[in-house]
């Protein structure tokens, strides 16, 4: 098994593996987004260029039937190389309730420890409950601060009437500290 797919020891039992997602993988996660509201559902084209140029920095989780139960899309944003920016976290509804978004993130983060992650960066609604309990559970485990700041109004994101989006900032931290779970 390579870096690329990962098993922690608390998913043996489940039988989920975390990989990197390949471009075969696209519609799936497409499929996926579309599937989780609230969600902004990006093109599948959108997608297939995570999968292909953004892969190390991102993951699925695919479960003993073999499909995708989540992904994560992530990316180290050009001017900030200690930050890993998560933008989109999706879990299939019959994977939910097993932990699995914050288990991708600690995956991802752990793939990610040869580079220099010191923070992790996301943008949630405020009425996202479930993803700010999820990123509040990734903070704990890695022992760090949580910031919660604005980032885009609503009026920036278009007519569809959009919520806020908050940027959460957690860190910094020991990337030792968020080992899979």
């Amino acid at each position: 098994m390579t870096v690329d797919e990962l098993i922690a020891p608390s998913d043996v039992e489940t039988g989920t593996v975390f990989r990197a997602p390949r471009r075969e993988d696209g519609a799936a996660i497409s499929r996926l987004i579309g599937d989780c509201p609230p969600l902004d559902t990006n093109s599948t084209y959108a997608y297939l260029l995570l999968c292909e140029h953004f892969s190390q920095t991102c993951v699925v989780a695919v479960g003993e039937s073999g499909e995708i139960d989540g992904f994560v899309s992530a990316y180290i944003p050009p001017q900030k190389p200690d930050v890993l920016f998560v933008w989109q976290v999706a879990v299939n509804e019959r994977a939910r309730g097993s932990r699995l978004a914050a288990r991708m993130l600690h995956a991802l983060v752990w793939r990610c420890a040869a580079k220099p992650i010191r923070y992790i960066e996301t943008t949630v609604g405020p009425d996202n409950i479930a993803s700010r309990k999820t990123f509040e559970a990734v903070a704990l485990a890695a022992e760090a601060p949580i910031a919660e700041t604005a980032l885009f109004d609503a009026t920036l994101l278009g007519d569809d009437a959009h919520e806020d989006e908050r940027l959460l900032r957690i860190g910094p931290f020991d990337i030792d500290m968020l080992t899979p779970l």
